[in-house]
């Protein structure tokens, strides 16, 4: 009702909710939590190796809360709305990888791991920083969405000129130096991704023929289709010609992963298991180095029935029998009998093995409330690329997680990817600080914006849409 001589327009107008609490004292709080749980398991290591806490314990831990003060005052001072619980996230599994790392340096003194990864981890906070410190918004993503795919193209393509690492050419090693771009290009191909969906995501879900007659499978025209499906292409042909497996699934996942958010049809997700299906089997019967990874999951113990002696699989799947329950202790397994990759591809081993199966599915659940989160901010984000990118970041870690974990403990073939966090990689941490980053500030545009009442918001964005050149449409 509107009484006389009011200035009310309309009875039924939404009243603002209220803003959401900032939390940040929360987030403090989290932080040297943390802190004092990484301390606590590089002095546990020291303890149960040497019989003493380690000299450099106090340095370590002031490290790490020097590196967690400094991000958490750059979201307090840019990003005060943010998600409390990712920056937390990061700085525990962040800390937990040192301490596992450092745990297995002490068994192998020539070939120290701990200070290199504690040196990129410091890269990655800086970036993290700087993400959000200079990214105010993250809509101006969207309008470099070609200069990404080039550039990840360009990543993607330089390691064939280098020598290939264990049978894949996923490398670029100069004077010592070495990094992995395929993890800096899942991160440009993931804004790309969202992006070019977001343009099109009407013309994606509605237009096109139909398959075989049936109505929900309707594929889009090839004008709008085309496009994103050769960038894909080309990504997964290079990734296959470098052997770099893992990586190639991670991209397919995401482009399906995608597409069905971006159009919400079921279709495209049994489309895209059907493609799954036909190529892990195509390229697992072809290429020699992926039938040999397949042969060693469908038979992980044929070396030792053949007097060879247990191949690394086996000798994963005993570190995870003998952690049983609540592990060995810290510093107490024999995980490193696993060889070369126990500090990349199998340090989830050592979680299993000295934490158990109680410490183990605590790591679990805090990379599935990371992705939580994710999720979370991009279904409360109202602009298309915004929400798309959010679901994009979110799955990287998911499927990342899932594709190794599956590896390590035989649900599915090898495939040689870094775990997030944990795992010695300087490329790895830092794309990983990377997608906190971006998280952060999604999750910042989401939270401050759910007191604006929805027509006002949407229509900030929206109204007067005056793109510059270049932008995705």
């Amino acid at each position: 009702m509107i009484k006389a001589g009011t200035s009310l327009v309309a009875a039924d107008t939404p009243a603002p909710a209220a803003p959401l609490p900032r939390r940040r004292g929360i987030e403090l709080s989290l932080i040297v939590v943390a802190v004092l749980l990484s301390v606590y398991g590089y002095c546990a290591v020291g303890l149960a190796r040497q019989g003493t806490v380690p000299p450099g314990a106090a340095g370590y831990g002031a490290g790490l809360g020097v590196l967690a003060l400094v991000a958490h005052l750059a979201v307090r001072l840019r990003a005060p709305s943010a998600d409390p619980l990712l920056l937390p996230i990061g700085v525990l599994l962040n800390g937990l990888g040192l301490v596992l790392i450092y745990r297995l340096d002490l068994e192998t003194p020539g070939d120290r791991a701990a200070p290199t990864q504690l040196v990129w981890s410091t890269l990655g906070v800086a970036l993290f920083i700087v993400v959000v410190l200079l990214l105010r918004d993250h809509r101006v993503l969207q309008r470099y969405a070609y200069v990404c795919v080039v550039a990840a193209l360009a990543l993607l393509t330089l390691p064939i000129l280098f020598p290939s690492v264990n049978g894949a050419r996923i490398w670029i090693r100069i004077a010592g130096f070495s990094i992995q771009p395929g993890e800096f290009a899942k991160v440009l191909l993931a804004v790309f991704f969202a992006a070019y969906l977001a343009a099109n995501r009407s013309a994606l879900a509605y237009t096109g023929r139909r398959v075989l007659g049936v109505e929900r499978l309707q594929l889009p025209t090839g004008r709008v289709l085309g496009p994103i499906v050769a960038i894909w292409l080309i990504s997964v042909g290079v990734l296959v010609v470098e052997r770099d497996l893992g990586t190639s699934l991670l991209f397919f996942g995401l482009f399906v992963v995608l597409l069905y958010v971006a159009t919400g049809r079921t279709g495209w997700i049994a489309v895209g298991l059907l493609l799954a299906a036909v190529g892990a089997v195509a390229v697992g019967m072809l290429e020699p180095h992926v039938h040999g990874r397949v042969e060693d999951w469908r038979h992980p113990f044929a070396s030792i029935e053949a007097g060879e002696g247990p191949n690394q699989l086996s000798q994963s799947l005993f570190a995870f029998a003998a952690g049983g329950t609540f592990g060995t202790g810290l510093g107490l397994g024999h995980s490193i009998l696993i060889g070369f990759a126990a500090k990349s591809d199998f340090i989830l081993a050592t979680a299993g093995e000295e934490l158990g199966l109680a410490g183990l599915s605590a790591v679990f659940l805090l990379y599935g409330l990371l992705v939580e989160r994710g999720y979370r901010t991009g279904l409360a984000l109202r602009d298309p690329f915004g929400r798309l990118l959010a679901v994009g970041l979110a799955s990287i870690v998911a499927l990342q997680v899932f594709v190794i974990a599956g590896g390590v403990t035989g649900l599915i073939p090898l495939t040689g990817m870094a775990m997030p966090f944990l795992a010695q990689g300087g490329s790895s941490v830092v794309t990983n600080w990377a997608i906190v980053a971006l998280l952060i500030r999604l999750s910042d545009r989401a939270r401050s914006r759910l007191g604006v009442p929805r027509g006002e918001e949407s229509a900030a964005p929206e109204a007067g849409r005056h793109e510059p050149a270049g932008a995705v449409r």
